[in-house]
């Protein structure tokens, strides 16, 4: 086990897999990475510099015998090169991602995830046809899994113990360009001013929601986040958000407006407030430009006419709304039948929508195989998790094979409610 989300999810699984009769290690890079791994005789602390991982790695595997890789995302360079030995050597890697139905799911694949996931290669009529033998509801999302506190709080954790703890392993570099100190004081703060930021989230979302004019919503992500960095044509935030305010200035009527809305763990390393306001001047539609600090997502969505992102997950919900959808980057979603081909001025002017109809057999697709209920951080999350996805680990299919041959998959799909009793 390499690294896993802030928190002590990791332990657990491991913890669950030697119950299972497995022998598992667990490779830390920092402080962070050992505090959240109970079990201290399976913990190998990696102090060497980023240059020697792949002669480590490739001993650990010689001399503790090692099958299966299990880490969570696939692109940070620690985790490249130990998932390019891992297939050279023809072991199983096992990858965590958040899901790709975001915010109630976890994604589990085999392989690769997001831009190196099986789904890239999958269409829609083979999702359809491998459905044929299933004729199961599409489960209810829960209320909520209180994750983003516990995100928040473990983040906060983490970045604590690098910054107090760290000495020996001064050698490593983390493969964000974020200085450990930014990463702590963003989480301190994000904890300290909640309650202020909601309120203004929340105001903002108001004067939108209750504007009388049609308005586009475009979805940010994190600068730094894999699937930004490594599965899309822009190198940084400020590049899409030129692209996006251009497009809309050349093609948008003159009535609609554009809303930007923040990843809800934006950092602010970067002035994007100030940013898009320059650039909405320069294009001349400055009067028409909004930005929300994040936030929950439905509740401006639901009267949104189109949406724009990069390669968000948060565009799945995009989707199932039935609202026209233009992407920039690689994406498990990126199908012809749900995303605009269209260049961005021209989307803004004449969206089409998506195909629901096969939406709908393609998301059914996923609750079927890599997407499980639960999450990482909020302990109810974690419980749900854990009960569905250690057999899959331990399976020797990966989720899709899976779901083909017959195997259980992750239906089980919601914490049991209490029982409640009407006099």
């Amino acid at each position: 086990m390499l690294q896993g989300p802030h928190g002590p999810f990791f332990n657990r699984l491991g913890r669950m897999l030697r119950h299972a009769g497995c022998d598992t290690w667990r490779v830390g890079f920092n402080a962070g990475d050992q505090a959240f791994w109970r079990h201290k005789p399976s913990y190998i602390p990696f102090t060497q510099g980023i240059e020697d991982w792949p002669d480590t790695c490739e001993r650990i595997i010689d001399q503790k015998g090692i099958t299966d890789v299990v880490l969570y995302g696939d692109t940070r360079p620690v985790h490249a090169k130990a998932v390019a030995i891992a297939k050279a050597r023809g072991l199983r890697v096992h990858v965590f991602e958040e899901g790709y139905l975001r915010p109630f799911w976890v994604t589990y694949e085999r392989g690769g995830s997001n831009g190196n996931s099986r789904l890239m290669e999958t269409t829609v009529a083979e999702m359809t046809d491998a459905l044929e033998r299933s004729n199961l509801d599409v489960p209810a999302s829960p209320a909520h899994w209180g994750d983003m506190y516990s995100h928040v709080l473990y983040g906060f954790s983490y970045h604590a113990m690098i910054l107090l703890g760290n000495r020996k392993y001064r050698a490593m570099r983390s493969h964000r360009d974020v200085p450990v100190v930014q990463e702590f004081w963003t989480s301190f703060q994000r904890i300290l001013l909640s309650p202020f930021i909601n309120i203004s989230r929340n105001l903002k979302t108001a004067l939108i929601t209750r504007g009388a004019y049609p308005y586009h919503l475009v979805l940010m992500q994190l600068e730094h986040d894999s699937a930004f960095q490594m599965h899309s044509p822009f190198e940084t935030m400020p590049d899409f958000l030129e692209t996006v305010i251009k497009g809309f200035a050349d093609g948008a009527p003159r009535h609609h407006h554009l809303v930007f809305k923040a990843h809800p763990l934006e950092s602010g390393r970067r002035p994007l407030r100030k940013i898009m306001k320059d650039l909405a001047a320069q294009y001349g539609v400055r009067d028409r430009v909004h930005y929300v600090p994040g936030g929950k997502l439905a509740r401006i969505l639901d009267h949104a006419r189109t949406a724009v992102t990069v390669n968000s997950t948060a565009a799945q919900q995009v989707l199932w709304r039935g609202i026209p959808l233009k992407i920039f980057g690689a994406s498990v979603y990126d199908k012809p039948e749900f995303v605009s081909d269209l260049p961005i001025q021209d989307f803004f002017a004449r969206p089409t929508r998506p195909d629901n109809l096969a939406y709908q057999d393609y998301r059914r697709y996923l609750l079927e195989t890599s997407q499980l209920a639960g999450g990482f951080y909020s302990a109810r999350g974690r419980r749900q998790l854990l009960r569905q996805v250690v057999d899959m680990v331990l399976s020797d299919r990966d989720p899709y094979d899976g779901f083909q041959a017959g195997d259980l998959g992750p239906r089980q799909n919601t914490e049991p409610q209490p029982l409640r009793i009407v006099k």
